[in-house]
């Protein structure tokens, strides 16, 4: 197939991995401020937040849940591009790179959802994946830029 008909994918795939980043910064930020309220005294919490402490972490749950969808997206994507394009998979380190960002980010979320008072390696495990992840996504944009560089003319 011809590199026309896959523009409109390649620009889904760019929106959703620009999307994915800055769902990861907000959940850091939203990460980071749900700590800070469990473990300083003095924290004053999130009075411009709408529901406070619950906003917060709906606003956390939403953003990884969205981030997981965009993965997942990104995934369907580079799979149906590279198999029409290409015939087949594995021309660059980018496949690689992708699936262990959709790993670490399916990791994370499972993690998310064991964290708990009775389950106390969730939350260590949570965000130690994360920290990882933040290694995963400069990965998977640098072997994604290699790529990128194929398809342009």
């Amino acid at each position: 197939m011809n590199l026309p008909s896959f523009l409109w994918l390649w620009k889904i795939a760019a929106w959703s991995m620009g999307l994915s980043l800055l769902a990861y910064l907000l959940l850091a930020l939203t990460g980071v401020w749900m700590f800070q309220d469990r473990t300083s005294p003095n924290f004053t919490g999130f009075p411009w937040v709408i529901g406070g402490r619950r906003g917060v972490r709906s606003l956390h749950y939403t953003m990884g849940i969205t981030m997981v969808s965009l993965v997942l997206l990104l995934l369907v994507i580079g799979i149906v591009g590279t198999l029409g394009h290409f015939g087949s998979l594995g021309h660059s380190q980018h496949l690689i790179s992708g699936l262990i960002v959709v790993v670490l980010v399916l990791l994370s979320a499972f993690s998310a959802t064991q964290i708990s008072a009775r389950r106390s390696w969730a939350r260590p495990l949570h965000i130690g994946v994360n920290i990882i992840l933040f290694a995963g996504f400069a990965w998977v944009s640098l072997t994604g830029w290699s790529v990128v560089q194929k398809y342009l003319p």
